[in-house]
């Protein structure tokens, strides 16, 4: 099983909780899913089920009939249903004796990478007597902590990613030294290519984007909508990737270089205020850990988003501070946000996220993005600072 189950029902006791209910249709809800080991091939399930881990003894889980062997990878009991009464009296029997369970929910939607279980379902669980609480502190301990071999796997990916991302300074810069025209998609192929040779996997090739283009986070440059690089021009990179074996993680950074010899002072002045948002949420992580209090998503957040607000760049902050790190790219741990989010889950060790703070003012904007893994002895940034603008010719 992917977990230890006495493990569980030790976080369940300590939060005063009679249980953890996963459930899932179809793939609505990815945490549930992986947890129990499905959708990995070999699954059919088209219909509902439920798997309850209690706090003290036997899980217990209640599946389709006609797909009654899902949960067969995991232990305990299962009860097969058929028809919608069978599925309320299941439910009753499964739940028997609870009066407070964890489901992937979050109050209000506040946290969207948890909020999986959908309303009417919550609905459901209720109209039999059971308070149903978040799930996010125990998906943060469960299913967002890496492996020894995962962190290993994220320092591997890292490594490869800062050498694309150097080799794609270089082929812009040796192109326009040679008078070769190229392209924002020229150079995002190329990368795609080089991750290719390098055993790498993403959901999506590299973001390379110039000037106003780079004022949008999620631009994507293709063969149709692509503008060229010239001289005397910001670029930025933005690249994540994970090694192709099961339970690797993901890396994700992003770099800024320009064209031309001398940086112009307002885009020194922007990245510096950027760099030094990133550093704060660094420190602030430091200085939570040493201080041995808890450390909380949101705080890291707002430590950077201050640096860029006391520099006067307020108004062009776009997104949060970081994001957890994963299995995907956007993994199911504490994200750095009091932004788009409230994000009050725990900075536990064995989890790791971005920081990525970005100032977008319309003509060019940029970010700079580096990878923190949470340690028993504090954060650890996993590969090099930018600390200036990249001139890249």
């Amino acid at each position: 099983m992917f977990l230890d189950v006495s493990a569980v029902q030790r976080a369940l006791r300590a939060q005063d909780l009679d249980g953890w209910l996963w459930y899932d249709f179809q793939g609505v809800n990815p945490i549930a899913q992986r947890l129990a080991g499905l959708g990995q091939g070999g699954d059919l399930a088209s219909r509902r089920w439920f798997y309850l881990i209690p706090a003290s003894g036997e899980p217990r889980g209640l599946v389709h009939a006609i797909e009654r062997h899902n949960l067969d990878r995991l232990p305990g009991t299962k009860t097969p249903y058929a028809g919608r009464t069978e599925l309320e009296t299941g439910l009753q029997s499964l739940l028997a004796g609870s009066r407070r369970v964890a489901m992937e929910y979050s109050p209000m939607g506040a946290i969207p990478y948890v909020s999986r279980v959908d309303a009417g379902t919550i609905e459901l669980i209720r109209s039999l007597g059971v308070d149903v609480v978040s799930s996010g502190d125990l998906i943060q301990e469960f299913e967002a902590r890496w492996s020894d071999e995962a962190i290993t796997s994220h320092r591997v990916a890292s490594d490869k990613l800062y050498r694309i991302k150097d080799r794609a300074f270089a082929l812009i810069a040796a192109r326009l030294r040679d008078g070769v025209a190229t392209t924002e998609f020229d150079v995002r192929a190329q990368m795609w290519q080089w991750f290719e040779e390098d055993g790498l996997t993403s959901d999506a090739a590299p973001v390379v984007a110039a000037m106003e283009n780079a004022s949008n986070p999620h631009y994507l440059p293709t063969e149709q909508q692509s503008r060229a690089i010239n001289r005397n021009e910001l670029v930025l990179l933005d690249l994540w990737g994970k090694e192709k074996t099961a339970g690797a993680v993901f890396a994700d950074i992003s770099w800024v270089g320009f064209t031309g010899a001398d940086v112009p002072d307002d885009m020194r002045q922007v990245f510096a205020a950027a760099r030094d948002a990133r550093d704060a949420a660094v420190r602030a992580g430091e200085d939570g850990f040493k201080a041995g209090g808890e450390v909380r998503g949101f705080e890291l957040d707002r430590a950077a988003r201050q640096v860029i607000q006391d520099a006067g760049y307020g108004d062009y902050i776009l997104h949060r501070t970081g994001h957890s790190l994963g299995h995907t790219v956007h993994g199911n741990g504490a994200h750095l946000d009091d932004y788009e989010t409230h994000d009050e889950r725990r900075l536990l060790p064995g989890t790791g996220f971005t920081i990525e703070p970005g100032i977008y003012l319309g003509h060019f904007g940029l970010r700079t993005e580096i990878n923190v893994l949470w340690t028993t002895a504090g954060p650890e940034v996993t590969g090099p600072r930018q600390q200036e603008i990249v001139a890249l010719v």
